[in-house]
């Protein structure tokens, strides 16, 4: 089997099981998740083996398994509209496939240049800012307090951060900076968690503040890491988070 088609197959494979997840009784459905989640990363593992090597085994593979089991908690949580479940079931479908073609370019640029890297960079920062989103939703939906929801948030961004600071130069082996970056960006996320915390603000404005504080400081590395950040860049960051932070502020009044 081709690597397009063992890409075709997973995604569409993995698409009918989430769909099937959200069919079985609430007191299943979390542990099935978590099925879920591991055959993902097989399924995944299976189909990008041919280009992983060292680190890759975990850069590579962590977007789509993260996703997956982001869309798939995310989804417990929407209305019971059919038409919104549909749209959330192709949105997997479409991410799913998405992130086997990008692993499958980071891993092949890893050895070699390719032209579709930014590309695949750009595909990559998208969907961790909505991975980040669902995953913070739930995380708060679950009305915890800040001693439980901050150490998740940090473990959270730390999954979604550290393979997308790996795609900005892509290699074989462990780099400490780049393991120090994503803890820091880490930390100041789950503090700006425990922060939020304490704001009489709705669940979607919560996981849009640290979403929104997830794209500056990703944003704000990754053309650390790449040596392309000026102050304009770094301004053009806080703007957004200023903007967002305000709004914020205006609804919890």
């Amino acid at each position: 089997m081709r690597k397009r088609q063992k890409f075709v197959f997973t995604s569409v494979l993995l698409t009918l099981g989430f769909y099937f997840i959200q069919l079985a009784s609430l007191e299943l459905r979390y542990a099935l998740v978590f099925l879920f989640i591991s055959a993902t990363w097989i399924l995944s593992a299976w189909s990008l083996r041919e280009g992983l090597v060292g680190i890759e085994w975990f850069t590579v593979l962590m977007p789509s398994t993260v996703f997956s089991g982001a869309m798939a908690l995310f989804y417990v949580l929407l209305p019971q509209f059919w038409l919104a479940k549909i749209a959330v079931v192709i949105l997997f479908l479409i991410g799913t496939y998405a992130l086997l073609l990008c692993g499958n370019i980071f891993s092949v640029a890893a050895i070699r240049t390719i032209a579709l890297l930014r590309a695949a960079q750009t595909v990559g920062f998208i969907t961790t800012l909505v991975t980040g989103f669902m995953l913070y939703n739930t995380v708060f939906s679950f009305h915890l307090g800040f001693w439980f929801s901050a150490p998740l948030v940090f473990l959270i961004t730390f999954l979604l951060i550290l393979p997308a600071l790996w795609t900005i130069e892509v290699g074989e082996k462990w780099d400490k900076n780049l393991l120090i970056l994503s803890l820091f960006v880490s930390l100041w996320t789950m503090m700006f968690s425990v922060a939020i915390s304490f704001w009489p603000v709705s669940l979607v404005m919560t996981s849009l503040f640290l979403t929104t504080v997830l794209y500056s400081l990703l944003g704000i590395t990754q053309h650390h890491i790449s040596q392309r950040l000026n102050p304009r860049m770094i301004w053009e960051y806080l703007i957004v988070s200023g903007i967002v932070t305000v709004i914020t502020l205006f609804v919890s009044i």
